[in-house]
């Protein structure tokens, strides 16, 4: 049994912890409690050019099978496989001797046929012929004017010449093959590589969708520079010419929906040779009022829907349902959704929730992010 000195000493200590443990609930309940802090980035709108990249092929700008147009059997070849051509230079030489004789024998035959038609004109003044065999003698030597001209002809078909200019292909022959006229095997194949086409094709619904912007007005033409076009090549090298857009087709390939855009760039060096898998990339537009929103502030939710938190007027977090259309480098190009003087937040996403309030400052990892990759792609420059 406890004694009442001692009894009485338990009760003052515990009526002091409990004054103690309310006084510090009290305390809590009275202090107040920390806004957490975001970086958020102020969103302008800008003038963007709204480029498509679209993949292609190229084609030579000209190309010409040279094929011979008089029988015979080959003499010489006289070019160099893979070599540049001009045009109406002799690239080989058919045995000509045959034609040489048919040319003197057309010329024999004319100075026949001339002779005895100068001869009938006076005598049918005289009615010494009658006018019957000078027509026949006149016709006579219009034939035999024909007939020297054809052998002429021929003659220089002895020499197969280039039709065009540019880079010839290999041989399809040698010294000693018969060769005649209209056959079907080509010598050879001239192609012209400078300028160059690079045909590209692009999905019906993107034409009509940029069809639609532009006459809306959300779209604005891209003014003198709206044809043209610059090509990054396979191995991820940009070409260093641009090229200028020729014409696309009128009509629409049904197994795979898409138009085919041709564009022309000049090849001066024959980097770009024909057949190269190429990606095109055409001004489609100007629009005036773009918003441009960093990727580190836009997010997906379960749907896969992008989305963004965005500091009010009360300096409440508001979640927002976007609608993007492609990346600008590392920025989104946003159609809906966002607004110019939007706060984004960008930095301190993890620690915020729609409706809580915040504290907004100027984010810091927008301009990190774009140092390091300013950074980067110097990088890769000075290694190239």
């Amino acid at each position: 049994m406890l004694k009442k000195p001692a009894f009485t000493a338990l009760v003052s200590a515990i009526a002091v912890a409990t004054l103690t443990l309310a006084g510090c609930k009290e305390d809590a309940a009275q202090a107040p409690q920390q806004v957490p802090q975001v970086g958020v980035v102020t969103l302008q709108p800008e003038s963007f050019t709204l480029t498509t990249e679209l993949p292609g092929r190229t084609s030579a700008y000209r190309v010409a099978e040279v094929r011979p147009q008089v029988d015979g059997i080959l003499q010489k070849r006289l070019f160099t496989e893979g070599s540049e051509v001009k045009a109406g230079q002799q690239l080989y030489q058919v045995d000509p001797s045959v034609y040489q004789a048919a040319l003197q024998s057309a010329e024999a035959t004319l100075a026949s046929a001339k002779s005895l038609a100068e001869r009938y004109k006076s005598l049918v003044d005289d009615q010494a012929v009658s006018r019957q065999s000078y027509d026949d003698a006149r016709a006579s030597r219009l034939q035999a004017e024909a007939a020297l001209e054809q052998a002429k002809i021929n003659l220089r078909y002895t020499k197969v010449l280039a039709p065009i200019g540019g880079r010839i292909g290999r041989s399809a022959v040698t010294e000693g093959a018969l060769v005649s006229n209209g056959q079907t095997t080509a010598l050879a194949t001239i192609q012209q590589l400078d300028p160059i086409y690079v045909d590209v094709t692009q999905p019906t619904k993107d034409l009509l969708r940029l069809r639609r912007d532009l006459a809306s007005g959300q779209l604005e033409k891209a003014g003198e520079n709206a044809a043209k076009v610059s090509l990054t090549l396979e191995d991820g090298s940009v070409y260093p010419q641009s090229g200028t857009l020729e014409f696309s087709e009128v009509s629409v390939d049904e197994g795979t929906g898409s138009v085919t855009l041709r564009a022309v760039f000049p090849n001066p060096d024959h980097i770009l040779l024909p057949g190269m898998f190429v990606h095109a990339q055409l001004q489609s537009g100007v629009r005036q009022q773009a918003i441009l929103a960093p990727q580190q502030g836009i997010t997906r939710n379960q749907k896969g829907t992008p989305t963004a938190l965005v500091v009010d007027a009360q300096n409440k977090v508001e979640l927002r349902q976007l609608e993007t259309e492609r990346t600008v480098g590392d920025r989104w190009l946003v159609s809906k959704g966002l607004n110019a003087g939007d706060r984004l937040i960008t930095e301190g996403l993890q620690y915020v929730q729609p409706g809580a309030e915040v504290k907004a400052v100027a984010a810091t990892n927008v301009a990190e992010a774009a140092a390091k990759q300013q950074g980067a792609a110097d990088g890769q420059a000075q290694g190239q």
